[in-house]
């Protein structure tokens, strides 16, 4: 077979169709994207479902960290109605319902559509009541005693 025969036949084209794409640089791979397509058309069913159980693990992890708010609410509040009941409390209790202060102000900053004016005076009142016992050093001793 001489070189005419090789350019003129069907073997010209290829070896100009390979040159041409051994230069340009874009990659065409239509097997690939056969392939996603049907992988797509094949997985449709799961990936809705997936989605769905995504979209449900979202609204059960909402609903527990509005609970966990909730429950740091209840904890300041409590504490608070003993203070305004005048039990007196550890520096160790102080520091705790601080924690939970921190948390439950924590969660409002981040979630500013959540309801928080119950505890904002409660919360003051707190802090307010343990800078003056750190102030004047009288808080309940760790035994229970003044």
């Amino acid at each position: 077979m001489t070189a005419k025969d090789i350019l003129f036949s069907g073997g010209g084209a290829l070896l100009i169709l390979m040159t041409i794409v051994q230069i340009t640089p874009i990659r065409i791979n239509p097997w690939s994207r056969l392939a996603r397509w049907i992988g797509k058309a094949i997985n449709a069913d799961t990936t809705k479902a997936l989605s769905d159980i995504k979209e449900q693990l979202d609204k059960h992890i909402t609903t527990d960290d509005r609970r966990t708010a909730e429950g740091h609410r209840a904890g300041i509040l409590h504490f608070n109605n003993e203070l305004l009941r005048n039990i007196d409390h550890t520096k160790e209790e102080f520091i705790e319902v601080l924690l939970e202060i921190d948390a439950y102000e924590t969660y409002c900053r981040e979630h500013p559509d959540y309801p928080n004016n119950r505890a904002v005076l409660a919360i003051g009142n707190i802090k307010r009541s343990y800078n003056d016992r750190l102030c004047k050093h009288d808080f309940l001793d760790e035994n229970g005693k003044d």
